[in-house]
């Protein structure tokens, strides 16, 4: 394993060009206003675990088109008041997994909610949530519906990711004004784009972030989730233009531009799936104060757990406790 992209000196001086298309406001103004035209209907049922430190409940709220979202909230044991809560999405393929496994932030104190993702869940760890929607041709969840911005997967589970803060929100257990949000690698990407739309939030937690910069990812990265573009590409020879329209919309260097939450990045200067330079693209623009932990010779698995105990601490500092 080598560095992948540019030196340190060279990712800190470096700046991208990001194209962003004239209506993204407007664009994702009118898709959350459908979106949140659907009333916000939450269940919540507890769940049977063999964990005494913790209780877990099964949560469902609507997403995009109203659609079904799977979600564990999990909280301290016994816990009576309101508590500040950090809203969590997963990485690319993978699902919420099995009740109780994610047990660091309620063991800290917070009230955790852990997103399930849509269609996804049969990669590394289970899921529970369908997609509804067909798309077009694809190979891959990060080209399923890219002949358009309306159809283009991305678009439904970025609002799937604003719901989820709003049905948090919406949860006595909750303190609605301490929200925070978190997640590596797509789930750093949902982070991004959720800073990007929801700008009341305590908190944005961001690490190894994917779908930053993709025209940058695309050109230099040799792995997948981004060489499926590549390899559709290359079967769509025509339509690298459009695409390219298309992906502008998600993004997440765009996003970075409008979050203003307080932020403590991660990036990983070996990354074979997101390249730095994509991350740095994101962090460089970043709208609120930030903080930036660098992995030099960690691959795409970052900080892992040493990030999640710095991010514990550093979430306590910033909301005093």
């Amino acid at each position: 394993m080598a560095l992948t992209d540019m030196t340190l000196e060279e990712l800190q001086a470096y700046r991208a060009d990001v194209a962003e298309p004239a209506d993204f406001d407007a664009f994702w103004a009118d898709t959350l206003a459908e979106a949140r035209a659907i009333p916000m209907l939450v269940t919540v049922e507890p769940v049977d675990t063999p964990f005494k430190l913790i209780d877990v409940y099964d949560v469902t709220f609507p997403g995009f088109g109203g659609d079904p979202i799977k979600a564990w909230l999990t909280l301290p044991h016994g816990a009576e008041e309101p508590l500040p809560a950090v809203v969590q999405y997963i990485g690319y393929g993978g699902g919420r997994d099995l009740p109780g496994v994610e047990q660091q932030w309620a063991t800290a104190g917070y009230a955790h909610f852990h997103m399930d993702t849509r269609g996804q869940g049969a990669g590394w760890s289970p899921g529970d949530t369908t997609d509804r929607h067909g798309s077009d041709p694809s190979n891959g969840f990060i080209t399923s519906g890219l002949g358009s911005r309306d159809t283009y997967y991305y678009r439904r589970l970025f609002v799937d990711a604003v719901r989820a803060v709003e049905a948090a929100r919406s949860l006595p257990q909750i303190d609605a004004s301490r929200v925070a949000v978190q997640g590596g690698s797509q789930g750093g990407a949902l982070t991004l784009a959720v800073a990007g739309m929801v700008p009341d939030l305590v908190a944005a937690m961001p690490d190894v972030p994917f779908l930053c910069n993709f025209r940058r990812a695309v050109d230099v990265c040799d792995s997948n989730p981004y060489k499926l573009v590549t390899g559709y590409l290359s079967v769509h020879r025509d339509k690298w233009d459009q695409v390219f329209e298309t992906l502008s919309y998600f993004d997440c260097v765009n996003f970075a531009k409008r979050a203003t939450a307080p932020s403590l990045f991660s990036i990983a200067l070996m990354d074979k799936i997101c390249p730095p330079s994509t991350c740095f693209s994101a962090y460089h623009v970043y709208g609120g104060e930030k903080e930036l932990e660098i992995y030099p010779y960690n691959d795409h698995e970052g900080g892992a757990q040493a990030q999640r105990m710095l991010q514990i601490r550093w979430l306590n500092e910033l909301l005093g406790l």
